[in-house]
């Protein structure tokens, strides 16, 4: 497994991330993704152990504290060997206060993840969305504030606009607090938006980008191609899912998921490996999570890495993917000459 430095830090994490939506099925909505217990659970992350993958993600309202409690018993008695990241800031609680980024909400937050992973500190945590409500100098001196407590070792943010986040970094800067180090967004090659205005600040400022749903939303799994019915099992096949998660036009789908055959079948590769190295390739990219439900897929998965598509296949697959840009985006790549799309050097 390849390690990366997240962002500007000196931490080191697995280009893969192992996420752990599926663990549980606690709820109606995370039913649609999986419902690993214990035993389920813990083998999948014996396979990741064995392939150098050691990063499990998680978050407070995965099947409302269900995910994390299973993780927790699932690594029990080998916490030195893996590192976790979490989040907080979703509604988690009925009351008033319990939503957000308060310190009251944080605090409570990361009180609440560390006993149901059963551990004494998170290696990152992560504020799960944009809290208008909170002042970024409340948010921001909490943060600093668990991290000098030892409860937290790094710190990044979710589903962050660029300002959200160059805000909070001069205000770290100012103040000399922990900056964010890592943002936690979509981007797959059916969702491009990342590269705009986030990937250019993630470069600006050294925040690393941990991927989620980068098969976009389980689009990109091989299984959905044109003229063909729709598997019998996918998240797709339930609305509160579709209408939850990003939105697609299946025209603009069958598009890129031709493409991925053609490099598919030029690499000897499956259509998911071939869209996961797409993403360890582009730049600011620390680590992309992969769920599974089976063996089968996480293996799968896990075979994303050890090799790189050639200059020719991404240009084939950015080609497929490519979208016309919003204001101010598509006028600022007009300006090519002293606006260049993010490289990684």
């Amino acid at each position: 497994m390849e390690y990366r430095q997240l962002g500007g830090s000196g931490f080191k994490v697995p280009a893969l991330t192992f996420g752990t939506g599926t663990f549980g099925g606690g709820t109606e909505f995370f039913k649609e993704w999986g419902s690993s217990d214990v035993a389920e659970a813990s083998h999948l992350i014996d396979i990741c152990l064995e392939h150098g993958l050691n990063m499990f993600d998680s978050a407070d309202i995965y099947s409302a504290g269900l995910a994390e409690e299973i993780l927790g018993q699932a690594i029990k008695g080998r916490r030195d060997q893996v590192l976790i990241s979490t989040k907080g800031t979703f509604r988690f609680g009925d009351g008033p206060n319990n939503v957000g980024s308060s310190r009251w909400h944080l605090i409570r937050s990361v009180e609440g993840s560390l006993k149901r992973l059963g551990t004494d500190y998170i290696d990152l945590y992560q504020l799960h969305g944009f809290d208008a409500m909170t002042p970024v100098e409340e948010v921001m001196n909490t943060l600093d504030d668990l991290v000098r407590a030892g409860k937290i070792r790094y710190i990044g943010a979710s589903n962050f606009s660029g300002w959200h986040l160059m805000k909070a970094q001069a205000y770290a800067d100012k103040f000399g607090l922990s900056r964010y180090v890592a943002h936690q967004a979509y981007y797959s090659l059916i969702g491009r938006d990342y590269e705009w205005d986030l990937m250019p600040l993630g470069l600006d400022q050294k925040v690393g980008a941990v991927v989620w749903s980068p098969l976009g939303w389980g689009r990109l799994t091989g299984k959905l191609r044109r003229n063909q019915p729709r598997p019998e099992t996918s998240r797709l096949n339930h609305k509160l899912s579709t209408e939850n998660g990003p939105q697609v036009s299946d025209e603009y789908l069958y598009k890129v998921v031709d493409a991925l055959d053609e490099v598919a079948a030029e690499t000897g590769k499956t259509v998911p490996q071939v869209a996961l190295n797409w993403l360890l390739q582009r730049p600011t990219v620390s680590s992309v999570i992969i769920g599974a439900r089976t063996e089968e897929q996480l293996r799968q998965n896990l075979g994303s890495v050890g090799w790189n598509l050639t200059q020719e296949q991404v240009a084939k697959l950015d080609a497929a993917s490519s979208v016309p840009k919003t204001y101010p985006y598509w006028h600022q790549s007009g300006f090519g000459e002293r606006n260049p799309f993010p490289t990684a050097a």
